[in-house]
């Protein structure tokens, strides 16, 4: 781990260093560019080429879609106790998504004019789920679950399947369960590609969720005004504020379970209290003994982790603020006072006993947070991300009226005589 105390000679330069912005690089730029480029010209055979590169499967127009005898196998498959928590976990994201929902209202303006807003579930969706080392089950539940409970008829799923054309039969059950009426075994930058610009055999869709590696994140960006997105989030990340009122068995713990998402993850902790850093650091090596990953999870802690020894708390949530990380673990006294001067965090966990795995499986609002900083202007997936907005004007001949002097003026002051005589007609007729 880097360790780094407030009056060393390169504390300051770090810290700077921690005020991101999430860019591609020319490269990555180009190479999506162009793969998004290939499948808007030549649909599925384009496609299917990328998959046969990247992925090692050959696929053809029929076996691109999961069929219904292939989710009947999978949810065969599937343990019952599995099943139990995929129950579970969709319980609390339909409730959480529900309670989150924005309501229709109207309201009467200064003039009299009865305005408001609708809002409406998106009619097709795309919902992408990384494939990799492990089959990303939970966020399916915390991308197309919500979706479901929005209300959208029609969820498009993409994930990769492995070079025997199977994909984990969990993964699919909680495809099936969240909602998804359709599933593509495509992944990378092509399957954003085909879910927002469509192909021979696929239909596009309104709007795409969900994360991905730096190529699917970069697809997301590129296609943006072809197709809605959700946000751009990276590698996964967590922060840890601490002070000594922290358990540092369970600060250890969530370091860990964050080193645990791979090498390209970010691990942070921020605390003024050498001691607790001594007491996490003897419950690191006690727990990595324990892990069945440890040689691997010691990697990330050694690549990926940093160690920040601040004058107080009150620089760590001024550092906090200025990372925007994805995950906020804040264990504090007065946390209350502490939690309100944090600003920029993808989801905050308070106090000892609010696990981030927790979050990431089981506790309602989305797990797809920003990362990379970009939290200072995305937030993660909400249920109204699913709804399309309106804005309605109802008006009467008073409201035009007592509107008529007003509009006017702008139309005046703007050269839009059409403008003001599309009023001016209404209140004198």
């Amino acid at each position: 781990m880097k360790v780094l105390r407030f009056d060393d000679a390169g504390y300051s330069d770090f810290v700077s260093e921690l005020d991101r912005q999430a860019m591609p690089s020319t490269d990555l730029y180009e190479t999506v560019a162009a793969i998004v480029n290939e499948v808007k010209k030549r649909g599925n055979q384009a496609v299917f080429e990328y998959t046969s590169k990247f992925d090692k499967l050959d696929l053809t127009d029929e076996t691109m879609f999961v069929s219904e005898v292939e989710l009947a196998e999978a949810e065969a498959q599937v343990e019952d106790s599995v099943k139990e928590a995929i129950a579970a976990s969709k319980r609390n994201v339909h409730s959480f998504a529900k309670q989150s929902m924005r309501q229709d209202w109207t309201s009467t303006n200064a003039e009299g004019a009865q305005v408001g807003e609708r809002f409406v579930p998106y009619d097709r969706v795309g919902v992408y789920v990384p494939g990799g080392k492990a089959p990303l089950v939970s966020t399916a539940l915390m991308t197309a679950a919500i979706g479901q409970a929005v209300g959208v008829k029609d969820i498009l799923a993409a994930t990769p399947a492995g070079p025997d054309g199977k994909v984990n039969p969990s993964l699919l059950y909680a495809l099936k369960e969240s909602g998804a009426t359709q599933i593509i075994k495509v992944g990378g930058a092509q399957a954003i590609a085909a879910m927002a610009l469509g192909t021979q055999t696929v239909k596009p869709v309104e709007k795409i969720f969900g994360p991905g590696n730096s190529f699917v994140v970069e697809a997301k960006r590129q296609l943006v005004g072809a197709v809605s997105i959700d946000l751009l989030p990276g590698p996964s990340e967590v922060l840890v504020i601490a002070d000594d009122s922290a358990n540092p068995a369970f600060v250890a713990a969530d370091l860990l379970a964050q080193a645990e998402h791979g090498g390209d993850s970010v691990v942070g902790f921020a605390t003024p209290s050498e001691s607790l850093l001594e007491k996490v650091k003897v419950e690191l090596e006690k727990q990595l003994a324990q892990l069945s990953r440890a040689d691997y999870i010691r990697q990330v802690l050694d690549a990926g982790t940093f160690v920040l020894i601040t004058k107080d708390l009150e620089e760590a949530v001024n550092i906090c603020n200025v990372f925007a990380p994805e995950h906020l673990s804040l264990i504090v006294e007065n946390e209350d006072a502490w939690l309100d001067k944090v600003k920029t965090a993808g989801a905050i966990y308070v106090g000892n006993y609010a696990a981030v795995a927790v979050g990431d499986f089981l506790a309602g609002p989305s797990h797809t947070l920003p990362t990379g900083g970009s939290g200072k202007s995305f937030s993660g997936i909400r249920a109204d991300q699913f709804q399309r907005r309106t804005s309605i004007v109802r008006m009467d001949k008073a409201s035009v009226q007592k509107s008529e002097k007003y509009v006017a003026e702008f139309a005046r002051v703007e050269g839009l005589d059409a403008h003001g005589a599309s009023v001016s007609i209404r209140a004198n007729s």
